[in-house]
């Protein structure tokens, strides 16, 4: 996920990586028959069917002959919504000059062509989530426990690397049932997908630490040839190897058994601090005058008391405007604290799970969890990362300093004219969003409320999907009345346009997966923007192919009575680069599902998505992306996007500075922390001293309480942020920045960079795509340090 200057969530691409598992799910359907599920049956059963669907009379809909529901699903002949009321129609407004359709400059095809795979159907039970949960463990069990049987001499890599593959896929597949508890509206329903969580991470302890099979993969290795294998599938060989090491089954029984222990304990605090994130619902009343400078449309948006106070939420969209624009400093203080405060009730349950790594780095005999953790990452040890991160902070220093000095000079300003009663000198965490806006009006007469105007969320969303179907040449087309978690979401099918164009799509050929938009905020929603990849692609058997399915989540703008939802271009460029993340998903094509997609180095993951913001910052996809919600047509002016384009830079060695304290405190937490230091105290004694931001005023927060990618598979990982930008400046200035829009780069980005997965050595992936030479870090320096 991306993490912007602006926003103060600490996001990520989707589900836990305590267990190494990758973020490959999907959906299956009860079958109340059987109390277990073979790998064939439970393909049957899954929400989509894996044969090809035949044509039904050219009617264009798709009868999924799997659902007890006998549910179909239309598949719209457009190969793009031509109204947003199809994607997400409570945002919409009606008295925008967006309403109207929009005429898309594609090519349509004369038919739709049928998915070789039906679309999921979201309509599960809370029974039935975790009755087919137990079924999935149960037979996992027994394939596990046939593996197991096997005589020394019997193993191999078709009796035992291939059918642990295929067991990974009966948990993981279920796994994708646990994706509820971050979207659906229905308590039992969330509830139910958390207890399944649960039960799966037991599940998957149970089988990482199962010392006879890790000893059947030994004697598979003695006794396979491991040269007549494909490179991919001597590459699964090493992971299932080296997840086993990483999970203890190299230790002595004692050590072992002590170490299973802790990590059971560990899965379980996880997820009760996720579900906290996920079901906090706090909020602040304020008077009018409290919020004297935030817009209207904001404010429009807040709940309103009897008395006629305003309530805001912890939201993004309500918590960024406020710090941004409340002239009251005791607001944005107040905000501040009670943003970072707002799951206090996880500082017992994190101290816990960081003491309990603790323990178990120590029983794999490492001198800290970070040194376990980086040993499946590209930086591989401690020293790598605290340099690289050191070498950073020295280097923009200097500049965070002046950029400090400027806001300070606007606050001594303020505080003077304003008459009010704080220090004049120190600039606080809760000050850096205002004066940062202030700075950059002042400085390029730049006004972020005029430049909202021109992105209405209902343009903008189908914009970037246009851009992406020219840059990667696919193509979408909406699934008409699927049953889906929540009105509105919105359900596409994805195909290669090469195929659409030649006509080999109607054979089946060229579909790439299925993509889920679930873009507006509500109650007990995940609270941030991610991308979620739910159903792996891999190779069956039969040599056909498993289709993919992602999801794409966010928490746009609201709709208010005056105006559409309008977005910041910072939440233009969050949603640009989110979207890269779900066509990692998409894209991607392994023989395995154990390599899909943005199943990748944690150090690499972000790389591709963050080259894909670059176009956000390019004048013609500016213009492109752009319309002004009333007057119709107008596009953004010259003057406005050459003045966002110089945006990019201002205030950037604080910007970056605080993605350095992000990670030094990953870093701390997971090195040399101990487990009686105050975690809060350090939160905001770092915060200050590597952000330049002064947050150890009175009133001192827990932010490491709601600091999710800690325990969401970051852990020792936070780095990887600004160390995957080496990777992503590069490939965007050496192949990309001459012709952003170029197909033929476009194409080689896909085939080079999204297609392997992690089926190769990221580096490889790298070399191949800047043709033939390995990735430097000039262009990543010459930008970070372009306003020295």
């Amino acid at each position: 996920m991306r993490i912007s200057k602006l926003l103060i969530s600490h996001s990520r691409i989707g589900g836990s990586n305590l267990n190494f598992k990758f973020f490959t799910k999907a959906i299956i359907l009860l079958n109340s028959h059987h109390s277990t599920i073979s790998i064939s049956n439970l393909s049957n059963q899954i929400l989509l069917k894996n044969s090809p669907i035949q044509h039904l009379n050219n009617s264009n809909i798709i009868k999924n002959q799997n659902s007890s529901s006998n549910h179909t699903c239309k598949i719209q002949n457009n190969l793009l919504f031509s109204n947003f009321n199809q994607f997400c129609p409570s945002i919409y407004s009606k008295n925008s000059s967006t309403n109207s359709s929009r005429n898309l400059t594609m090519s349509h095809s004369s038919s739709t062509p049928i998915p070789p795979q039906s679309p999921p159907i979201w309509d599960h039970t809370p029974e039935q989530i975790i009755s087919i949960t137990n079924q999935a463990i149960n037979s996992s069990k027994q394939k596990l426990d046939k593996i197991a049987n096997l005589s020394h001499h019997h193993c191999n890599f078709q009796s035992v690397v291939i059918p642990l593959a295929q067991n990974d896929l009966i948990t993981i597949l279920a796994e994708t049932l646990t994706f509820y508890q971050y979207v659906s509206p229905n308590d039992s329903i969330r509830q139910a997908a958390i207890e399944a969580d649960k039960l799966l991470q037991q599940h998957n302890l149970h089988l990482n630490s199962r010392v006879d099979l890790y000893n059947a993969l030994l004697s598979a290795k003695e006794n396979s040839n491991l040269e007549s294998l494909d490179h991919e599938s001597r590459r699964l060989f090493d992971k299932l190897l080296i997840d086993r090491t990483q999970n203890g089954l190299h230790l002595h029984e004692n050590d072992r058994k002590k170490f299973n222990e802790l990590k059971q304990e560990i899965n379980d605090l996880t997820i009760d601090f996720q579900k906290n994130l996920n079901e906090e619902n706090g909020k602040i009343w304020f008077t009018v005058k409290e919020l004297e400078g935030v817009p209207e449309d904001v404010l429009s948006g807040f709940e309103k008391s009897q008395d006629g106070k305003l309530a805001m939420t912890f939201k993004t969209p309500d918590v960024v405007p406020v710090t941004q624009y409340a002239i009251n400093p005791e607001t944005r203080k107040k905000v501040s604290l009670g943003f970072d405060s707002k799951a206090a009730i996880n500082i017992p349950i994190l101290n816990k799970i960081l003491s309990l790594r603790r323990q178990a780095a120590q029983a794999l005999g490492k001198e800290n969890w970070a040194q376990h953790s980086l040993q499946v990452k590209m930086a591989k040890n401690p020293k790598t990362v605290m340099d690289f991160l050191q070498d950073l902070r020295e280097k923009l220093t200097p500049i965070g300093q002046k950029e400090r000095e400027e806001l300070l000079k606007l606050k001594r300003q303020q505080v003077k004219e304003l008459n009010l009663d704080i220090d004049p000198d120190r600039l606080y965490v809760w000050d850096y969003r205002y004066y940062d806006r202030l700075y950059t009006e002042k400085k390029l007469d730049l006004k972020a409320e005029l430049i909202k105007e021109y992105f209405p969320v209902a343009v903008v969303v189908q914009v970037i999907l246009e851009i992406y179907q020219s840059l990667l040449s696919v193509k979408f087309f909406k699934v008409q009345d699927a049953k889906l978690w929540h009105p509105n979401v919105s359900q596409w099918a994805v195909w290669d346009s090469e195929a659409i164009e030649d006509g080999s799509a109607q054979e089946g050929n060229g579909f790439l997966g299925y993509l889920h938009l679930d873009l507006e905020p509500r109650p007990n929603k995940y609270g941030h923007a991610a991308v979620w990849g739910l159903i792996p692609g891999y190779e069956k058997d039969d040599g056909s192919r498993n289709y993919p399915v992602a999801a794409m989540v966010a928490n746009l703008a609201k709709e208010t009575s005056q105006k559409p939802a309008l977005l910041t271009h910072d939440s233009v460029v969050t949603f640009f680069h989110e979207m890269g993340h779900a066509f990692h998903q998409l894209c991607s094509k392994t023989k395995y599902a154990r390599f899909h997609g943005t199943n990748v180095a944690r150090d690499f993951v972000e790389a591709p998505s963050q080259m894909l913001e670059n176009w956000c910052w390019t004048e013609a996809q500016l213009l492109k992306m752009s319309q002004h919600y009333e007057r119709s047509g107008e596009k953004l002016p010259k003057e406005l996007i050459e003045k966002i384009i110089a945006s990019r830079d201002i205030n950037s060695g604080l910007a970056n500075l605080r993605q350095i304290f992000f990670g030094m405190f990953d870093m701390f937490v997971h090195t040399t922390a101990k487990d009686d230091a105050d975690l809060t105290d350090a939160w905001c004694q770092m915060r200050s001293e590597i952000s330049l931001l002064d947050s150890r005023e009175d009133g001192k927060a827990p932010g490491q309480s709601s600091f999710g990618h800690i325990v969401g598979g970051y852990d020792a990982g936070y780095y990887g942020y600004l160390y995957s930008q080496v990777f992503s400046t590069d490939m965007y200035e050496s192949e990309f920045a001459k012709d952003p829009m170029s197909k033929e780069i476009g194409m080689r980005y896909r085939e080079e960079i999204l297609k392997p997965g992690g089926s190769r050595e990221e580096m490889e992936s790298l070399i191949k795509f800047l043709g033939g030479r390995k990735p430097n870090n000039e262009a990543f320096m010459k930008r970070l340090l372009k306003n020295q």
